[in-house]
């Protein structure tokens, strides 16, 4: 599998920032086309990576839910370079679920990542090579619904499920899915959270996990293990006795 060319969305900030500098620093990579929501973070991702590496870095402010807005930009960017790796990865959190927030969680966390990976998935079925992945950021809060966090949860339990799910059915076309589950990962998210999160980590730690399992064809790329174990046990217990576990979290205040 050769990777020169890389598309990561949400790229100015926490793993997808964390990503980009990673890349950057491969030799054989030679295109980042990076997107975000914040000019100046952005910039300053760009700036980082052509310090850290030799290849050229292509950035564009894009909101994530236009959809024709993004397809534009991943079908220019194919068209400049046949892409090898799009990291389907910008993500929010809820915070209070208030309506607002409710409907810009499942805008931005689901079909943000269905507006990445439809035109990605037809471009790469147009092509006979087999240099294609596809990277879908979910996250540990998928395994299960999540009292202190039910949108967010839900969201990620959406692409977790149709990151598998894409996984074989697009087997016959030699299209390579990973689905991301990361548990809590230095972030602007994770920055706003007030709830306990064990087992945190840095996002370059982090970034450097996913490239390997995502060198190695790892399905499901789930990580630290003990929360990966943690939350399966949580997933396949009896709801009953679930609930008496999930009531007595803290939530965030």
């Amino acid at each position: 599998m050769i990777i020169k060319n890389i598309l990561i969305t949400g790229a100015s900030s926490g793993i997808g920032e964390a990503l980009a500098l990673y890349y950057a620093q491969q030799k054989e990579t030679e295109n980042l086309y990076l997107c975000g929501r914040n000019a100046q973070r952005l910039e300053q991702v760009k700036k980082s990576c052509e310090k850290a590496g030799k290849s050229k870095v292509h950035t564009q402010i894009i909101d994530i839910t236009n959809k024709e807005e993004v397809a534009t930009w991943i079908n220019n960017s194919e068209q400049s370079t046949p892409l090898n790796l799009v990291f389907a990865n910008a993500g929010v959190a809820t915070l209070e679920e208030t309506p607002e927030n409710i409907f810009n969680t499942f805008n931005t966390n689901v079909m943000g990542v269905i507006n990445t990976t439809t035109p990605t998935i037809e471009n790469y079925k147009k092509r006979q090579d087999k240099d294609k992945i596809i990277a879908i950021t979910a996250s540990i809060a998928g395994y299960h619904g999540l009292p202190a966090c039910p949108s967010y949860s839900a969201t990620k339990a959406c692409v977790k499920a149709y990151g598998e799910a894409l996984r074989l059915n697009l087997l016959p076309y030699n299209i390579q899915v990973n689905t991301i589950c990361p548990g809590f990962v230095r972030s602007r998210i994770t920055e706003k959270n007030t709830c306990p999160m064990p087992f945190f980590m840095e996002a370059e730690p982090a970034a450097k996990i996913i490239a390997a399992r995502i060198k190695k064809n790892v399905g499901l790329i789930s990580f630290p293990w003990p929360m990966r174990l943690a939350v399966w046990l949580g997933s396949i217990l009896p709801n009953s006795v679930s609930d008496f576990i999930y009531k007595r979290l803290p939530y965030k205040v």
